[in-house]
Order: structure tokens, then sequence, then C-alpha cells
């Protein structure tokens, strides 16, 4: 004979509810993932340091969009916690009753009296309290869904899209098509391809622009952010996910911020900032401090620049691309097979600025590149100071950033800059340092730093002539 209808409610005091077989993730779980994920760690470590596989935390991240759904502030008390659901079956599991057990967590007797009912199992036709299932349980009746306000008011939603991925029109008010660009894959937009042209208005500055547009009209008001929610997060579905594309970054997926300030200069710490750069290479009085970059070309094709504050004498780093570039595929925290990576930055920069003597080899100034993270390897096999210029200050290295736009005249952008050879580079050089300076006097660099070699007090020091 089956069970009366109702059973249930008249055991538990609640509805009916549908298992989902092995109970999900915990909240508290997954909001420990997002403090880490907010905190600079990728989605994989996030997941490890939480107990859960990489594959979940990556599973988390992409279909989110990278934008955390639940508060992540700590839980306030006011609620049962996963641990005293724990406690509470095990204080069960040993007959003690719902007085004592509510003492000993100092929570209200009818508190534990309803848990004991409304959130344990229910397998077999009677209760039987379990803690895991009795947090899905209460994570499952807290949720309070509605609907995207995108999905309900259409003429919002057309609003939004308009101003997002709406046509951009000529004077004349025909439209003004653009190029041509391939169909959007659901990826980041294309790198130094073209883009859709569009509005291309800012989440932000639709939001408040509305009060603008409709005054009297609350209907027509949104955030920024669930702009940003109902592009990102793929559950939402209220506008097209390709209009990430007509966003400013491009980008399918919140990046945090943290995570991109680590990216930047995770390898540089306040010791070796420029602001720790010793006084004497402000004035230029002495000669021996660097500056060093990168100028880029295409398909991951690079040189290196060093130029000599004093002088101003450059000097080229050849970086050939490493065995298996564009045979192997990329291998996630392997070695950078385009030639700049950081172990292949420190031996190029330890190979020429060796070739000069110990009272020219005092400090070098870099940007914030990653390719130069080997800089404490680099100091103990040259006796070479490295220090690093501050976020978004190419002043602080002027010398380099002139001297790497005259090196665009033998060097475009959106060249391949692989095809130069080592002399090459060496003839590219000597050119730039036959070029008398008006800042030297109209000396040449070479001229000028071959005085300062033959002014050295040890003998036998070879010159640049």
């Amino acid at each position: 004979m089956g069970r009366p209808a109702g059973w249930m409610t008249t055991l538990t005091g609640r509805p009916a509810m549908r298992s989902p077989g092995r109970p999900p993730i915990r909240r508290d779980v997954e909001r420990a993932f997002w403090v880490k994920i907010a905190a600079g760690l990728t989605s994989e470590d996030a997941a490890l340091a939480c107990g859960v596989s990489g594959p979940v935390g990556s599973r988390w991240f992409r279909e989110r969009g990278g934008m955390p759904l639940i508060d992540l502030a700590p839980s306030s008390g006011r609620y049962l916690s996963f641990a005293e659901r724990e406690e509470i079956a095990l204080l069960r599991a040993q007959d003690v009753g719902v007085r004592e057990i509510a003492r000993r967590l100092g929570r209200s007797p009818s508190t534990i009296s309803r848990e004991l009912r409304r959130n344990a199992a229910t397998r077999g036709g009677r209760l039987d309290y379990r803690a895991g299932i009795a947090q899905w349980k209460a994570e499952l009746m807290a949720r309070r869904p509605k609907t995207a306000k995108l999905v309900d008011n259409d003429r919002l939603r057309a609003y939004v899209q308009n101003r997002l991925a709406g046509e951009i029109r000529r004077p004349d008010g025909t439209a003004a098509a653009g190029p041509a660009t391939p169909e959007w894959t659901g990826r980041n937009k294309p790198r130094r391809a073209d883009r859709r042209w569009a509005t291309a208005w800012s989440p932000e500055q639709i939001a408040h622009r509305l009060p603008v547009d409709f005054p009297d009209d609350d209907s027509m008001r949104i955030s920024h952010e669930a702009i940003y929610q109902a592009l990102y997060v793929q559950s939402r579905g209220a506008l097209r996910r390709e209009l990430v594309a007509c966003l400013r970054t491009g980008r399918a997926l919140r990046v945090p911020r943290s995570r991109a300030r680590q990216r930047a200069g995770g390898h540089v710490t306040p010791e070796v900032m420029i602001s720790e750069r010793p006084a004497e290479a402000d004035d230029r009085a002495i000669p021996g401090h660097w500056e060093g970059d990168l100028i880029i070309g295409t398909d991951r094709s690079a040189i290196g620049t060093l130029v000599e504050r004093t002088t101003r004498f450059t000097m080229l780093l050849h970086l050939p691309r490493m065995a298996g570039y564009g045979v192997e595929p990329r291998v996630k925290n392997g070695p950078a097979l385009g030639g700049y990576g950081a172990e292949a930055m420190r031996d190029a920069i330890a190979a020429q600025i060796t070739t000069l003597p110990a009272q020219l080899r005092r400090s070098l100034t870099w940007d914030r590149g990653k390719e130069l993270a080997q800089h404490a390897q680099l100091k103990i096999d040259t006796g070479l100071a490295v220090y690093f210029a501050d976020p978004h200050s190419p002043w602080q290295r002027g010398t380099n950033e002139n001297t790497n736009g005259l090196l665009r005249q033998y060097f475009p952008k959106g060249t391949d800059l692989s095809r130069w050879t080592a002399d090459d580079l060496q003839a590219v050089a000597a050119a730039l340092n036959g070029r008398p300076r008006k800042t030297l006097s109209w000396k040449t660099p070479a001229e000028s730093l071959d005085e300062h070699l033959r002014s050295l007090p040890r003998a036998g020091v070879a010159t640049t002539g």
C-alpha cells in the first residue's frame, strides 16, 4: 500500500521537494571560490584551494562570465551554517535532546526542532537528519529567483541593445557599415584585426543616460552591473552574448582587477621600484645606468633594446624563436617559445651587458613586463641591479622610449621582426650609435662611450672604436 497524499508535508511541515540526486556543492564553498578569484587566483587554483576540482572552477567561472552571482560577504550568523548542521547531525545520532542541542549551539530550541523536521532526509518515509542533505534543502528553500528586467521589458531591452550595437551614421544620415568582420565565435575580440563598427556605448553610459532620455518613466531604469550580467552570464539570456564584441574591451569574460594587477606586475616588489634606484642615475653624470624595453612585431616577434642614459649608446638584443615555435601546441605555464620569455631575456641581456666592464653595469630600468621576471638571477649573474618604472609612466624611461621611436624607422610596427639576424641588429645599432646627438654636443654615442671607457682606471679595457 502506497503512502497517503501529502505525507511528506505532514512529516516535515513543508512541500515535497524533488531530489537532485547527489546534492550540489554548497554555496559557502562557491562563495569561498569567488573570494579567491577576487584575490587574483586563477579559476583552477581557486577551486583547488576550496576543495573542488579545477574543471568545476573553470565551469563556474565560464558560466558566470567571471562574475560572482552571490554575496561575497561572510554569513551574518542569523541562519544555521553547515558546521552547525554537522554538529546537529552528530548530536542527534547520539540521541541528544533538542533542548540540549540548542544549548550547546547557542540557538533557540524551536530553531533546532524546525531544522530537524524541515530539512531532514525523508528516505523510507521517516526523518533522517544528515548535514549535507539539510544544507541543500535550506539553500534551495532560501532562493528567491526573479526574472531579469531586460527579459520582461522589451522597450528597455531594445534601448540597451541599440546603444550597445546600433549602427553609426555619416553626416548625411546613411549607415557607415565599417569593415567586414567574421562571425562572433564566443571568444574575446580578435587581436590586431578589424572589429565591428557600432555605437558602442558602455553599460555605465547607458545606465546614466536612461534618466535623461526618460525622466518620467521609472520602468526605463537599469544598473550598469545588470547589463554586464546580461552579457556575461550564460543563464541570463536577456541580451545576445555576441554583443560583448561591442564593449570597449571586447572580452567575453570579466577579468578581476586584482588578477589583472597581479598579471601585470606580480614579479615587481617594492625593493626594485624606480624610487629605490640610486640618485646618481637621475642626473646622468655617471655612466653605467641603462634603460631597456622590447619593440614588438607581428606573430610574437620582438627585439630587445638597451640604452645607456649618459651616452645614449644603444645595444640591440637578438631574440630568436625557440625550437618548436609554431609546430608544437602552446603549453600552459610552459616556456615562452616566442623568444622573449623570462629566461630568454635574462640570457640575452647577460650576453650583451657582460661585454662591458663592471663600471658600466650599474643599473637597468625596465617597464613592468613579465619578460624580466628573472631580474634577481640576472643581478646575480651580471651584477646589474634591475629597477622597474611605475605603472603608466613611460617618461621614467624617456631615453629608451625615444630610442625605440628611432628604431621604428628600421623596424616598423606590424612587421615580422624575427627575420632579422643578430648581424642585422648590430648594423642598425651601429647606425644609431654613429649619429651625432645635440644633447652630446654633437658627439656620437659611440664616441661618448669610448671616452668613458678610456677614462676608466683599469688597464686593458677594450674601446668601441
